[in-house]
């Protein structure tokens, strides 16, 4: 008699259907991305922002009217122009301004205190300086001793009229409307350089754990990598127009992408002068005929409001946005039929949370990436198709012409797939290097072009990236090695909870006691939660050495910008109450 087979396992759908491993990269700037937009969407609304349009046309004519004044007072190739604002309508008109000038992007926190501005500043070698005039009297305090000879100001005046001129601006500042209403004529001033040369961006590091590094993108990585995230997200291969500028050709059809090129409506909360921001949020966006609507702040009530009325396609952003969503009274009975797509970065989404996400939006594709400023942005992605194989808990595949590879901490061979160690990545996208710091970048990217990132991940037997942490976030409890990211999947589970954070309590004999900061929901399941609960409800899942040893209630987890948990702030914390005694 012969022994029953085990029923077979099919196996995971992780690559677009009909799209090849490896893509055709066009060596043309950043600035490519723009016209091709302008020539294919033309009259179709870019940004909207306060309800004031800006079409891709008339972002085209800003743009180059930008390029133009900054190349008519001496600013161009290999200078650097600093952009220190907030997401705005006039921020796109910036930002490819300064490329198509043939000059460097270096973009900047507002929130920046005026040391650390004048820190990044100083290191970057800015010799402009957009800023926003409700930061002046900061910005002034901080450009002496650097290089900054132009400052260039904007505001919410310029958010309803392009037009509008400024007041109480100081001698030698320069009011962006000037810039704004230079010559609108494309004068290729960007066709000398290299993209494989040339700088396009030079973008700091996030700093949540330590001092911020100037990480150097040539335009060929940032082409390169803002295609690899397209073409993934849309089905999609590159093509140049009849201009010779890069665009897309949606291969896929509507049954798996039914979010077509130019159709696309999203609201923006993702900061441009983060990396997530800049290439998906900025130039995908762009580059797919996407209609942004911005949010300068994070209001979910009117994030709702705006999702409804707008009815937008796509809901992207990082996990504390999701978390936020949810807790909106009345959600689940909004409007959101329209949405087809959900996309998280930043920092890893917990299961629990995607579940929620799940029952709010059963029509909608929910994915992760993964990626980070030293790789432009994305190294992997979960599949946007629709028949595509979705892991909840993974970053997905490597995205085209990107290998991932898991690496002993300490250093060694590639591991097998099931083993814990650091994500390394190699692909186009990595970037030329640490800005005047050559041993940090021998440091990062070893001779074989492998980026080493610093995060502990997983690789599963179809290739499927899972991160387990930070190794900076690694807690070190009597010897054993303890991973927050375990337990903060735990927590999110947990009835009541809207936000966690675990990170270690120094202790002289155990050497960090793992402690979670928690925020309660707002509802019954909150108000009952108690420290004692929530650390029988983990401790009981865990093995002995990561169990909990304490919890402590807060309004809310401390996040940068870009969404990511600032636990230097809560460690801090812990060790500033460990101090006192």
């Amino acid at each position: 008699m012969t022994a029953p087979q085990a029923p077979s396992i099919p196996a995971a759908t992780s690559r677009p259907p009909g799209l090849p491993r490896s893509l055709d990269y066009p060596a043309v700037p950043v600035g490519s991305i723009l016209r091709a937009a302008v020539g294919r969407w033309g009259d179709r609304p870019a940004f909207v922002e306060d309800d004031v349009p800006l079409t891709f046309g008339e972002l085209g004519a800003r743009a180059h009217a930008v390029a133009n004044w900054l190349a008519d007072s001496g600013v161009g190739r290999g200078d650097v122009v600093a952009v220190h604002l907030p997401n705005c309508r006039q921020y796109p008109a910036v930002y490819y301004g300064v490329l198509l000038a043939g000059a460097t992007f270096s973009p900047t926190n507002p929130l920046l205190p005026a040391a650390d501005l004048a820190a990044q500043l100083t290191d970057a070698g800015a010799r402009v300086l957009v800023t926003w005039d409700q930061v002046l009297p900061l910005v002034r305090t901080a450009l002496a001793g650097t290089s900054v000879e132009t400052v260039v100001v904007t505001g919410q005046a310029h958010v309803a009229d392009l037009g509008t001129r400024l007041d109480g601006l100081a001698p030698g500042e320069v009011d962006l409307a000037h810039l704004l209403a230079a010559d609108p004529t494309d004068r290729h001033l960007d066709a000398g350089l290299d993209p494989a040369g040339d700088l396009a961006h030079l973008a700091y590091t996030g700093g949540t754990t330590g001092v911020s590094k100037g990480v150097e993108l040539v335009h060929r990585n940032v082409v390169t990598n803002v295609l690899q995230s397209a073409c993934w997200v849309h089905g999609a291969l590159p093509e140049l127009d009849a201009a010779g500028d890069v665009t897309l050709r949606q291969v896929l059809g509507a049954e798996e992408h039914p979010i077509r090129l130019g159709e696309g409506r999203l609201i923006n909360l993702t900061p441009w002068f983060h990396a997530m921001g800049a290439i998906g949020y900025l130039n995908g966006l762009v580059l797919a005929g996407t209609t942004t609507v911005v949010h300068r702040r994070f209001d979910p009530v009117r994030y709702l409001e705006d999702a409804v009325r707008y009815r937008v396609t796509s809901i992207g952003g990082a996990p504390p946005v999701f978390v936020a969503l949810l807790q909106v009274p009345g959600i689940g009975d909004a409007d959101l039929s329209a949405v087809r797509g959900v996309s998280s970065g930043a920092a890893p989404l917990p299961v629990p949370l995607i579940e929620r996400l799940r029952t709010l939006l059963p029509g909608a594709v929910i994915g992760e990436g993964y990626g980070l400023t030293e790789v432009t942005m994305q190294a992997t992605g979960n599949p946007s198709f629709r028949s595509g194989t979705r892991k909840p808990g993974t970053v997905g595949v490597p995205v085209f012409d990107t290998e991932v590879s898991i690496r002993p901490l300490g250093g060694g061979s590639p591991l097998p797939p099931g083993e814990r160690g650091e994500v390394c990545i190699r692909g186009p996208q990595v970037m030329r290097g640490y800005a005047r710091r050559p041993e940090a970048t021998a440091e990062a990217i070893d001779a074989e072009g492998w980026f080493h990132s610093g995060d502990v991940g997983v690789l599963d037997e179809d290739g499927y990236l899972s991160i387990v942490d930070r190794t900076k976030d690694m807690l070190l409890y009597k010897g054993y090695n303890v991973f927050p990211r375990e337990l903060e999947e735990i927590l999110f589970g947990l009835p009541g909870v809207a936000g966690a954070a675990v990170i270690g309590r120094p202790d002289d004999e155990a050497g960090d006691l793992p402690v979670a900061y928690v925020v309660r929901r707002g509802d019954e399941a909150g108000a009952a939660l108690t420290a004692g609960a929530v650390m029988a409800a983990v401790n009981e899942r865990v093995t002995p050495y990561k169990r909990l040893r304490d919890v402590v209630f807060i309004d809310a987890i401390p996040v940068s910008a870009a969404g990511k948990v600032l636990k230097r702030e809560l460690a801090a914390r812990e060790r500033a109450a460990v101090a006192g005694g």
